[in-house]
C-alpha cells in the first residue's frame, strides 16, 4: 500500500498501491467498489481525486500519470511520460 486517501467524507476511500491497481473502497462494508488497473507491470505511487469528485489521477513508477472516470472506472488518458517515477499528481481546482 502506498497511499490511502479518504473520500466522500469519509464513506469511501481510496489506495495506491504496488501491484498497478489504485482502489475505492468502502469504508464501512470494507469492499472493493471500484479497481483502477495501470497497463503493464508498474507500481501506482498515488491517487488522488478531483475537486468535484468525478475524476481519479494515478501517478506510475513508470513516469506516467493516468486519468481515470470515478463512477465508471474507465481509463480516459494517459500524460506524457517523465524520465522517472511520477511520485504524486494532482488536479488543479478547476479540473485540469
Amino acid at each position: 500500500l502506498q497511499l490511502l486517501v479518504d473520500a466522500s467524507g469519509g464513506r469511501e476511500f481510496l489506495t495506491a498501491c504496488q501491484d498497478g491497481a489504485a482502489r475505492l473502497w468502502s469504508a464501512e462494508s470494507g469492499e472493493c467498489l471500484r479497481t483502477y488497473t495501470a497497463s503493464g507491470d508498474v507500481d501506482i505511487e498515488s491517487a488522488s481525486f478531483s475537486p468535484e469528485g468525478s475524476r481519479v489521477l494515478t501517478a506510475s513508477g513508470d513516469g506516467s500519470a493516468s486519468l481515470w472516470a470515478a463512477e465508471s472506472g474507465e481509463f480516459l488518458r494517459t500524460y506524457a511520460r517523465h524520465a522517472d517515477a511520477v511520485a504524486s499528481a494532482a488536479l488543479s481546482p478547476d479540473g485540469t
